[in-house]
């Protein structure tokens, strides 16, 4: 064990936003990062994950919504900032909270021994006894792939979104993007210069204003038919990806070498497929009690537990950096007034 992680108050796990969101709701509580409480994280010194998506990608919120209360972005607030302005963002607002990140650990699992105040973090680094640990690894944390991803075979290139960076990294030709969301729609527009792309989509979505995120941000269920409503989309409407030369078509349900089949019945044979199917969450190394017991918004069945940024243990928009923002302040309320 890691002497600069035991006799904390608090351990908060993960050091994207909302990770620093919560340390700057604790510091703003008047607690005192490495001495109060301490963020771990299980990548290499300062790898964020922002780090690796696409080059050209932008946030679907403006300066305004992408920014924690403490520290506002700079420059003009109407603009959508690039992942690159919010890596440098995140590395400003830990120096800034005087945060040193311990780098390099893992979270392995978390326990309550007894019926005390404690909990158990494991960890790569060994174990570690704590009053409080907050997860906060990540609503989008491992790429989510469909069962027959594994049975695609292309001339070109097969990938998931989160593994693309720009438009020369595709072989010429025809491309296949499967996913209608946002970064489906984002990468077929900027595919449309280069490749001929289809856009295959399993759900249609509703468009909406970008200045409507984040309040939008995230699937709604509608209150009159409880009918389950996946995210807008906030750039280009799918009329507006047809005018630019996208084919839309129904969802990939199945593949057979280079042949993907449609939900219509209908074939492709395209040279490369993306995959803008999503992501799962990082809360795998919670213990199912913390999964399926949750009493209240980032609260677990696991007194002294909390989850930040994962909107099935908060509410719509919590991956948001707007909507974690709530969380973390939530979150070091029930700290504080913890006994």
């Amino acid at each position: 064990m890691r002497t600069g992680l035991s006799h904390r108050r608090v351990i908060i796990v993960g050091a994207g936003q909302s990770g620093l969101a919560v340390a700057a709701a604790l510091n703003a509580e008047g607690l005192r990062p490495q001495q109060d409480f301490v963020v771990i994280d299980a990548a290499g010194k300062g790898q964020r994950s922002w780090a690796s998506r696409w080059h050209s990608m932008e946030l679907l919120s403006d300066a305004r919504h992408s920014a924690l209360p403490p520290r506002g972005l700079p420059g003009d607030q109407r603009r959508r900032p690039r992942v690159d302005e919010i890596v440098d963002y995140l590395t400003f607002v830990e120096a800034g909270l005087r945060v040193e990140t311990v780098w390099g650990v893992r979270a392995i699992g978390v326990e309550r021994p007894g019926t005390g105040t404690t909990l158990l973090l494991s960890t790569t680094a060994g174990e570690v006894q704590t009053r409080n640990v907050v997860c906060a690894t990540a609503a989008a944390a491992y790429p989510r792939m469909p069962e027959w991803a594994a049975r695609v075979s292309v001339p070109g290139i097969v990938l998931h979104s989160s593994d693309y960076l720009y438009p020369n990294q595709i072989p010429p030709g025809k491309v296949l993007v499967v996913g209608g969301g946002n970064s489906g729609v984002q990468l077929a527009r900027e595919l449309t210069a280069s490749h001929t792309v289809t856009m295959s989509v399993r759900s249609p979505r509703r468009h909406r204003p970008s200045s409507s995120y984040p309040a939008a941000a995230g699937p709604a269920v509608s209150w009159l038919t409880r009918r389950r409503h996946p995210e807008p989309i906030f750039s280009d409407s799918y009329d507006q990806l047809r005018r630019a030369g996208v084919t839309i078509v129904p969802a990939a349900t199945a593949a057979d070498g280079g042949v993907v089949t449609l939900a219509d019945g209908s074939e492709l044979a395209p040279d490369s497929v993306i995959f803008a199917t999503g992501y799962e969450p990082g809360d795998d190394w919670l213990p199912d009690a913390a999964r399926t017991d949750r009493a209240a918004r980032t609260q677990t069945g696991i007194p002294g537990l909390f989850v930040a940024g994962m909107p099935q243990y908060s509410g719509r928009g919590a991956d948001t950096i707007t909507g974690v923002w709530r969380d973390a302040t939530t979150i070091a309320h029930h700290i504080i007034n913890r006994p």
